[in-house]
C-alpha cells in the first residue's frame, strides 16, 4: 500500500474529476452514467471509511442478541466472516419464529433497524443524515 495518495484521496480525485470536468461535457445519457460512476465512487469511499466501525457495532449487537459473549475478531476479513455467520444464525432463529414477539423480537427489530440505517449512511447519507 502506498502512503500518498491514500485510497480515499484517489477515490475523491476521480469522483471530483467526473463531476466537474467530465459530466458537464457529455450528452445527457453519458452524463447520467458518469454521475452513477461518481456515486459509486462515493459509496466505495464511505464503505472503506466506516466498514470496520460498522462491522464491530453489528457484531456487538449480534453477539448480544445471540448470547455468544465473544469479542469481535481483530482482523477485518475475520470480522466480515463472523458478522455473516452470526447473521445466518440470527436468520435461522427468525425463521424458527423466535423473533415473532417478546423482548427478543423487539431486540431483533432494533438490530435490523440500526443495521439498515448504517447501510443507508453508506449508500445514501442524505436519506438518514451522515
Amino acid at each position: 500500500m502506498q502512503d500518498r495518495p491514500t485510497v480515499q484521496e484517489l477515490l475523491t480525485a476521480v469522483r471530483e474529476f467526473l463531476e466537474t470536468d467530465v459530466m458537464p461535457n457529455l450528452d445527457a445519457r453519458r452524463s447520467f452514467h458518469a454521475r452513477v460512476a461518481a456515486n459509486v465512487l462515493g459509496i466505495v469511499g464511505r464503505e472503506l471509511e466506516r466498514e470496520e466501525e460498522t462491522l464491530v457495532a453489528e457484531w456487538t449487537r449480534l453477539a448480544a442478541l445471540l448470547g455468544t459473549g465473544a469479542p469481535p475478531p481483530a482482523r477485518l476479513a475475520a470480522l466480515r466472516a463472523g458478522v455473516r455467520e452470526l447473521t445466518d444464525r440470527l436468520a435461522e432463529r427468525i425463521q424458527r419464529g423466535d423473533a415473532d414477539g417478546g423482548d427478543f423480537g423487539r431486540a431483533v427489530r432494533a438490530h435490523v433497524r440500526e443495521t439498515v440505517t448504517e447501510k443507508l449512511r453508506v449508500a445514501n447519507p442524505k436519506l438518514v443524515g451522515a
